[in-house]
């Protein structure tokens, strides 16, 4: 349910009345990074009555589902759209008293919106309009061979035999040459000796016949067609935007997590809740951004802001695409508190059930991929944040330790940085001290 402050906002914003007239209900931002909501389903009926509180239906925004709340009391006179997208400030229904002209409120609303200026395209005296493609017709197939060759004649034969004198076929047996390239120049088209050294001096390319190919049963395959949720829309819009905006560079990193694996087995043994590799990066993480505040920071185009709080986003694959809730404060937070809280949140990320506060104020972002077996990746930024973090998996591999070749557990970290914000040294100097903690993981607890 929204909260009251946003209500009287929403009121503020979204309520278009005049005296006698109904109110018209629009399509309401519910997110920061919204630019239309799927109605999903309705909760009331046209001619329901309904009180200011009352949910009226679903909305599927880009990053969870949730409850339309009214705004008003009265009747539900109009249903403007039963279900689908609704671009933000869209009428959705009409709210009044009975029997009020629900059309002419409509109509009012509509008037009081501002017009959108038609789209030009680059040549600015012309407006876009559909342009109608002619159909290719099919073109004749051509000859693209530079070199022109001179036709051959096929061989005369009778019933389909070809004629070559048995000195003839023997030679072309031992050249490995197929008589039916050759023409012949004796009597009838028969092939002769001097046939054969002809062509062994001079071979001349023979046109192919075509192939008959087997007959291909019915395609049992079928394309499908998936409409592009509200989540999929923001992410691939958000992510390009960052991809072609900011300027990427990649440090990647290997960090022995040998010591790392056995204090997690010693912690676990007597810690009340399982305590998992993802929770002692973010808490490692969370200490490295405490001594290099500048990773920690954000781009805000006419200045760079050097965040005080340590809030880290942990991306969360779902069905629609990814989500990314956020760990606040981290760095004061224990492991059992960072295990249960990254539990709870991906919980309710599965099942779109997110609050805008769990999604927002994030400073620094986590991605990892260990656990469906990469080693090692390279993720877009996540704005406005300046740095994301790629983990991979833990691997055995013979490392050298001590002048010894022994058996290491080894995890590989990218790390992608803004280079508007962060440099090389910076990155590079956030990253060895990762390494740093996770090597020694009882600087954690320091």
């Amino acid at each position: 349910m929204v909260n009251t402050a946003l209500r009287a906002i929403f009121v503020r914003i979204f309520k278009i009345k005049k005296k006698n007239m109904a109110d018209v209900i629009k399509m309401p931002r519910m997110s920061d990074t919204m630019e239309e909501g799927v109605i999903v389903s309705w909760l009331v009926n046209e001619g329901d009555s309904v009180s200011s509180g009352d949910t009226l239906a679903e909305v599927e925004t880009d990053k969870a589902t949730m409850e339309l709340d009214s705004y008003f009391d009265g009747i539900l006179l109009h249903i403007a759209v039963k279900e689908g997208a609704v671009p933000i400030d869209g009428v959705i229904a009409v709210i009044g008293e009975e029997g009020e002209d629900w059309k002419a409120a409509i109509a009012e609303a509509e008037a009081a919106s501002p017009k959108k200026e038609a789209k030009v395209t680059s040549d600015a005296s012309t407006i876009e309009k559909d342009v109608v493609v002619e159909t290719a017709k099919p073109m004749t197939p051509t000859n693209h061979n530079t070199q022109a060759t001179q036709p051959v004649s096929a061989p005369s034969a009778s019933n389909g035999r070809i004629k070559i004198s048995p000195l003839a076929r023997s030679m072309a047996n031992e050249a490995g040459i197929s008589i039916d390239a050759i023409s012949g120049s004796g009597d009838n088209g028969r092939i002769v000796k001097k046939d054969i050294e002809a062509y062994i001096n001079n071979p001349r390319p023979v046109a192919q016949s075509a192939i008959a190919l087997p007959q291909i049963g019915t395609i049992l395959g079928k394309d499908e067609d998936v409409a592009v949720s509200q989540m999929r829309k923001t992410i691939a819009r958000r992510l390009s935007e960052s991809k072609f905006t900011a300027p990427h560079f990649y440090l990647t990193l290997e960090i022995n997590m040998t010591n790392t694996w056995d204090s997690r087995k010693r912690l676990n043994e007597v810690a009340d809740v399982k305590i998992s590799f993802n929770d002692l990066v973010i808490k490692a993480v969370a200490g490295a951004l405490k001594k290099h505040p500048k990773v920690n920071s954000s781009w805000l185009g006419d200045k760079i802001r050097y965040n005080g709080n340590i809030n880290i986003g942990v991306a969360v694959a779902v069905d629609d695409g990814l989500l990314v809730p956020v760990i606040k404060n981290a760095d004061q937070k224990s492991l059992s508190y960072i295990n249960q809280e990254v539990k709870s949140l991906a919980g309710k990320a599965k099942v779109k059930k997110l609050g805008l506060d769990e999604m927002q104020g994030n400073t620094f972002t986590i991605s990892n991929l260990g656990m469906f077996g990469i080693e090692e990746f390279t993720a877009i930024i996540n704005p406005p944040d300046a740095c994301i973090l790629a983990i991979g998996g833990i691997i055995e591999k013979p490392i050298v330790s001590n002048g010894e070749i022994v058996v290491g557990r080894m995890m590989k970290v990218t790390l992608s940085c803004d280079h508007r914000v962060v440099d090389g040294a910076t990155g590079s100097e956030f990253l060895n001290t990762l390494k740093l903690l996770l090597e020694d993981p009882i600087r954690l607890l320091a």
